[in-house]
Parts: C-alpha cells; structure tokens; sequence
C-alpha cells in the first residue's frame, strides 16, 4: 500500500529448441513484461515459417467469426443476463509445439473453410443481384413517367439515346444551347418531377462529342436504362418475379449459413483464440535475440513471482537456462514498469488512479487515499440515504454478478458501493430521504445540518476539507521529494504550501477563539516566502516573476475554492429532489370525480422524478469528485507519468492451455 509492487529485471539466456515452449509457458503466466534487448553480438529474433502461419490464419478465422456471428441464433440478453452473466465454458488444448498447433488447425480448416465460403460466397452473389434489381426497379419507377416502351431507350447503330435528370431552373438552358450547338439536329421528350426534370434525348452518334460537354456544363446526371421490352410498369413486373425468386434462394442460402454457425461457430471461435494468441508471441519475439543455437530475453516481472517463474522456466528448459535477477538501478527507475498492490477492497479504485496514470517507481501510489476522499466526496455530492440506497443495492446485484469474471464493471461496482456507502452516510448527517420527502409527509427528520437552510456552513466545511486535502497532497509530496533526495524541492515547492495551508488553518481558528493570530501570521509569512524565493528561482525577467508569483498564488487559491462544488451539488441535489416532492404534493389531491388520480399520477412523478434525479445527480457526483483529485489533488504532488506493467500474457475466454 502506497509503494507500487516491487519489480526486478530478468535475463535469460537458453537454447533455441526450448524457446517455443518457454513463450507459452510466459504467455500463460502472465506475470512477465518481455522488453526490447539489443545485443550487439546476436541479432533480432523474427517469427518462423509457423508463426507467420499462425498470424495468417489468425486474419482468416476471424473473417469466419464475423461470418457465422452474424447468422447466429441470438443468445438471450436481458437485465438479468448484465447483472449476472453467464460464464463461457473453456474447452482444454492440449499444447505440444507451434507447428503441431498449426498443422491442427489447418486440419480444421480443411474441413470447415470451403463450406463457409461457399455459402458466403453465395449469399454474396445473391445479395449483390438483389441489389442490382432493385437498382433497376428503382429506374423503371422513374421511367415510368414517361410511359415509353423501354426498348426504345438504347442506342441504335446511328442514334445515341442518353436519360438522365437536369434541374429545373437549368433544362430550358441546356435545351436551348444543346439544340442551337446540334443545329436543331436532336429531339427530345420531359418530364417534370418536382425539382428536376426526366429527360430523354435523341442525337446523332457522330454529334456525340459536342453534346457531351454541354451536358457535362448543365450537371446532367445519368441514369443506365434496364434490360427489357415494353413499358416500365411491363418491365417491372418481370423484375419483381426476379426479386422473388432471389429472395427465395437468398433464404435457403442463409439457412445454411445458419446451420453451419450452430454446427462450427464454438470450434472455429475456439481456434481464432489460439491463433490469436499464437500472433501475440510472434509478435513478441522482435524483442528477443538470437545466435544459431541461443536465445537471450529481457523482462521485469514481480519480485513475488520470481521463485515460481524461475522454477517453471527451469523445469520448461530442463535446467539448460542462465537466469539473472536484478534489482532496478537508479538509472533505471523511470524504465521500471508499475503494478499497483493494495488491499482487496481498495484495488477497485486502481482503475481511477490507472485512467489518470500510474505513479514513478520512487513515487506513491496516491490509490488508498483517493478510494477513501473519493467516496467521501461522491457521498458529500450526492447527500440524500435513499439514493444511496438505490445506488448501492445496484451496486451490490452487479459486485455479486460479476465477481467471478473481475472485469471492469466489477471494479466500477465496487467503487460505487463504497460511494453508496459515503452518500447513505451523508444523508443521514443532512436528513434528506428522497429530499424532504418525509418532512412534507409529516414525519420528523433527525438532521445535524440542512443543506438547503444551512448553505454557508456547508460551504464552510467544503472549504474545510477542501484545504485540508492539498494539506495532505502537499505533505505526501515533500515527503516523496525528501525520500528521493530532492532537499531544496522539497523545501521550496511543498513545504512552502503547507507552511502557507498552516497558517490559513490557525488564522481560521483564531477567529473563533482558538489560538494566536501572530502566529497564524508568522507561519503564513514564512510559507509565503518560502514560495516566492522558489518563484524567483527561474531565468524570466523580475517583473514576469512577479506576474508569475500573483498568478500561481491565486491559481492555488483558485484550486482551493473549487472545493466549493461540493456544496454546490449537495445544494442540486436537494434542490431536485424538492422541486419534485412539491410537484407531486401540488398533484396529489387530484380527483376525477370518486376516483383518486393525483396519487396514480403523483407515484408515477415522484418515482419517475426521483430515479432521474438519483441518475443525473450520480453523474455529476461521479465526474465533480473526480475532476477534485485529478485537477485540484494530483496538481499538488502526483504526476502520474510511470509506466503501466504491460505482463505478456494470453487472452483466454473460450480456450484453457495444457503445456
């Protein structure tokens, strides 16, 4: 807690024969983050003629997958289904070599490959005619208008026939300057289709390079005239009788499409998993090095995981392995790939700290403090114990659900649970049960504050905290800055801040009776002065160093009243919250008559009107806490710029590895 996993450097050095086996056996793992070696003696390892296979036949499964996904019989989804999913059944491969890997799958292929494309290839085909009769429908509806015998649309040997569509406020142009350039020598029939014309034209075939441009200038659009004989409507009907004759093939097609998905589409979803992660080592190995008979890699991995890497390794090689352990070096230390190790219950939160970044190797990990002033803050906003409540119940249905998978959302449950449980607890401090709720329905509330009431001192106790988090950000900053031996940083960039925070805080107290006003001063003067030598340590000219001293010392009391959100969204929250308990008290007594329609319709308001307000208050909660510590928290130690520990490791979902 608070320090990121201990990392060393792994080297290994072995025989090529074993290098296959030792990859999966990584990759299986996953507790090892293979870096770029560069030896000046051997030279970049490549994939071999297997592993380019295993890449190629990665691409073409997948093309399979989206095939058969698509035909499919749809699995039921529901609410149940995201607040409890299924579990995927993996199916065991037994594991011996890459190429026995591959020479499987190809047999795999073998079998199933033609079937699918030649059903794809036919609902392609068949597709591709439907469209191009429907196309052409489409044109004979327009044709339509004309009521001309269709035949009669296409060239002859010595009359071009060109259709097409010219807009209205540009046809009597182009007829004009078309039959003053053709001398009079073309003929034409119109028909006016709101704001365009349809135009058929007759000309000469040698005047066909003269009229082109004319056409071209006026935006004459084209139209290809369809194959028949007879009028359009004739000639659609012959069209409709194709239609429906693909349509009927277009059916069958995809029933066996179907089929082949119920019958191939878990084993062929199984193999583009193992082929998948096959391309993930092949990937890999440009990282590695090679001679004719050796192989040399690098990594970092957890300090406790080396015994049972090194074992396995050893037990992969048969012994025939140099292995070398070392710790980070100082030079090193911003190389050192960062995994973060807190507590079970505080891990959720390392998703917050990871979407910001993960710290330096000689940083702290901020996570431990952020889980408990995140949820606090959330709680703080969001203020009411029934929405809490609501929150957390699903919350818990979701931590439950998705516990055995560890995804994501289980993670985000987590966090909202905590969250849930910080908003219950403020609700009770402020009194509020869906607002006022229970006050206008005659119940008495115990309330230590009113958020609406009592305003300023809620904006008081926002400041409060608000100034004792940087207190801390600071403090855990000069702590990070003298570990690492930066003195004068320290000093100058954190200890001038909390001597300034001290002295606002023992000001504050004096005024209500606590303490010495003097010495409120003289710690603030000497935090102050701290911060304005280190303003001045810069080569900017003296009246832009004051400009810059101004600036950052209100950019810090800026930050400290942004804190002052916090009781803004308890005030929104409150705020909603009433103005939908009065619309449903102003509709309650509504009566049609004997029956009592304002209590249906005031139900509907006030649980319709408190799920939104519960929603869009969450999200504001959610987004306001967070922006506090990545923006106000963060800015005053953490820079969050180490690099996240990338393990090679397999993705498995649907296939288990037996080496």
């Amino acid at each position: 807690m608070f320090r990121p996993e201990e990392m060393v450097k792994i080297e290994l050095i072995s025989i090529n024969r074993y290098k296959d086996r030792l990859l999966t056996y990584l990759h299986e793992e996953g507790v090892v983050e293979i870096r770029e070696l560069d030896v000046e003696i051997a030279q970049k390892d490549v994939p071999n003629e297997f592993y380019r296979k295993a890449t190629s036949y990665s691409i073409g499964i997948s093309r399979l997958v989206e095939f058969l996904e698509t035909y499919r019989e749809e699995k039921k989804s529901g609410i149940k289904e995201f607040f409890f999913p299924p579990m995927k059944s993996k199916r065991k491969y037994k594991y011996k070599s890459i190429e026995d890997l591959v020479k499987d799958v190809e047999r795999f292929l073998e079998n199933i490959e033609p079937q699918i494309k030649q059903v794809e290839s036919r609902i392609s085909s068949i597709n591709t005619e439907i469209e191009r009769i429907k196309n052409n429908m489409a044109v004979l509806e327009l044709l339509s208008a004309l009521n001309i015998d269709i035949s009669y649309l296409r060239p002859t040997e010595k009359i071009e026939i060109i259709v097409g569509f010219v807009d209205r406020d540009k046809y009597s142009q182009l007829i004009e300057e078309l039959t003053k350039t053709l001398e009079g020598k073309v003929a034409y029939v119109s028909k006016e289709l709101k704001a365009r014309y349809l135009v058929v034209f007759a000309i000469l075939k040698g005047d066909y390079e003269r009229a082109n441009p004319i056409l071209a200038k006026y935006a004459f659009e084209r139209i290809e005239v369809p194959e028949g004989k007879g009028t359009p409507r004739e000639v659609m009907r012959e069209y409709q009788h194709q239609l429906a004759e693909k349509e009927k093939e277009l059916t069958k097609a995809e029933k066996e499409a179907k089929e082949l998905a119920r019958k191939y589409y878990d084993d062929v979803v199984f193999y583009q998993e193992l082929m998948e992660n096959e391309r993930d080592k092949a990937n890999i190995l440009n990282n590695l090095v090679r001679t004719n008979m050796t192989f040399a890699m690098l990594g970092w991995l957890p300090r406790k995981d080396v015994p049972r890497v090194v074992e396995g390794i050893k037990r992969i090689t048969e012994g025939k392995v140099y292995i070398n352990i070392k710790e980070p070096t100082k030079e090193e230390l911003e190389e050192v790939p960062i995994k973060l190790k807190n507590p079970k219950f505080i891990a959720p939160f390392e998703m917050l700290t990871e979407m910001f970044g993960v710290p330096k190797y000689n940083e702290i990990d901020p996570t431990p403090i952020l889980a408990f002033t995140y949820s606090f803050f959330f709680g703080f906003m969001l203020t009411d114990f029934m929405y809490g409540l609501l929150i957390g119940t699903v919350a818990a249905l979701l931590v439950k659900g998705h516990k055995r998978l560890k995804d994501g959302t289980w993670k985000f449950a987590n966090i909202l649970l905590w969250s849930a449980f910080f908003t219950m607890l403020m609700g009770i401090f402020f009194g509020s049960y869906f607002g006022n709720a229970l006050d206008l329905a005659g119940f008495h509330v115990w309330r230590k504050l009113d958020a609406m009431r009592d305003a300023l001192i809620v904006l008081e106790i926002a400041l409060a905290i608000g100034i004792f988090h940087l207190f801390i950000g600071y403090t855990l900053g000069f702590i990070v800055k003298l570990k690492n031996r930066q003195i004068k940083e320290a000093v100058l960039e954190q200890l001038s801040w909390m001597l300034i925070i001290l002295g606002v805080i023992l000001f504050a107290l004096s005024m209500v009776g606590i303490g010495n006003a003097e010495v409120a001063k003289v710690v603030f003067g000497a935090g102050f002065v701290l911060f304005a030598v280190s303003e001045f340590q810069s080569d900017l000219p003296i009246p832009m160093k004051l400009l810059m001293t101004i600036s950052d010392f209100f950019g810090f009391v800026g930050n400290w009243l942004s804190y002052a959100r916090l009781m803004a969204l308890a005030l929104a929250t409150s705020g909603i919250a009433m103005v939908v308990n009065i619309i449903v008290q102003m509709i309650w007594g509504l009566r049609i008559g004997p029956v009592p329609l304002g209590i249906a319709v005031g139900l509907v308001v006030f649980i319709g009107g408190q799920i939104f307000s519960t929603a869009i208050n969450a999200l504001g909660a959610f987004v306001h806490a967070l922006r506090l510590h990545y923006v106000e928290f963060f800015g005053t130690f953490y820079s969050g710029e180490g690099k996240r520990f990338e393990p090679f490791k397999s993705r498995r979902e649907v296939s288990e590895l037996e080496i």
